[in-house]
């Protein structure tokens, strides 16, 4: 079953349940697919890409929690909380910090980079190539820096 039949099924529980927050969350993500699709004129089957549009819902309401918190909007932060939890529950599981440092040392090695910022672009470029979703990029970005800065385990 792919992610976008996931959603649909999830939904379905979801309104069968009374469980008015998932049922929510979840229809607001299959909203932003559909908005998606529209928009761009495709077909989203691939789960790929259904993804990256859930990895922005999550930004998203992650974002917005330090503003509620500085507004004394403690409701919403809560609720937007278990929004973040049921949409990253959708999400493939990222790779460690130590994984992705593990990472950087190996493709720098394939590449012959050693150190030196200059290199940055050329480093980053291949392990967010080779990463893509499986890890956050700006996790990727502290490692290659500290591993260009020879901060390195």
């Amino acid at each position: 079953m792919g992610l976008k039949e996931q959603l649909m099924a999830d939904y379905k529980d979801a309104m069968k349940n009374a469980d008015t927050l998932r049922k929510n969350t979840v229809n607001m993500v299959r909203a932003a697919i559909k908005q998606y699709e529209v928009d761009q004129r495709v077909s989203l089957d691939d789960d790929a890409d259904i993804v990256k549009i859930i990895k922005k819902q999550v930004k998203m309401r992650t974002d917005a929690l330090s503003d509620f918190a500085k507004a004394g909007r403690d409701d919403m932060v809560e609720a937007y909380k278990k929004e973040i939890e049921i949409l990253e529950g959708y999400l493939p599981e990222e790779m460690s910090a130590e994984q992705i440092a593990d990472k950087v040392r190996e493709i720098a090695a394939d590449l012959g980079i050693t150190d030196g910022m200059k290199n940055m672009g050329k480093l980053m470029k291949a392990v967010m190539a080779e990463l893509k979703d499986a890890a956050d990029g700006s996790q990727v970005n502290k490692a290659v820096k500290d591993f260009l800065n020879g901060k390195q385990d």
